[in-house]
């Protein structure tokens, strides 16, 4: 089986030979995108890019859970998970 895996290195290098930048330039706007998310996220904002994709912070309630290992109860906490949404364009790109 072929790996199907764009990592970034390779993103970069096809980003920069698609725009003409260099891959200095794009991979600090990738490594500028991927911090503003963070902090973006961590802070509670939802960030959308219409038609694309969507990022936001929700909230878990408490519950018990099972470890598998052993069958035992246990009490996970509250917190917070990431949700990351498709939006139609990239939906539309997976068919």
């Amino acid at each position: 089986m072929a790996d199907n895996t764009l990592n970034k290195t390779e993103l970069v290098a096809k980003i920069a030979a698609d725009s003409g930048q260099s891959q200095a330039a794009v991979g600090q706007v990738i490594d500028s995108l991927f911090a503003t998310l963070a902090e973006s996220v961590k802070s509670g904002t939802k960030v959308s890019i219409p038609g694309w994709l969507s990022v936001e912070r929700t909230e878990s309630a408490a519950r018990e859970g099972r470890n598998p290992a052993t069958g035992e109860t246990i009490k996970i906490p509250a917190g917070y998970r990431v949700k990351v949404s498709a939006g139609s364009k990239l939906k539309a790109a997976a068919k």
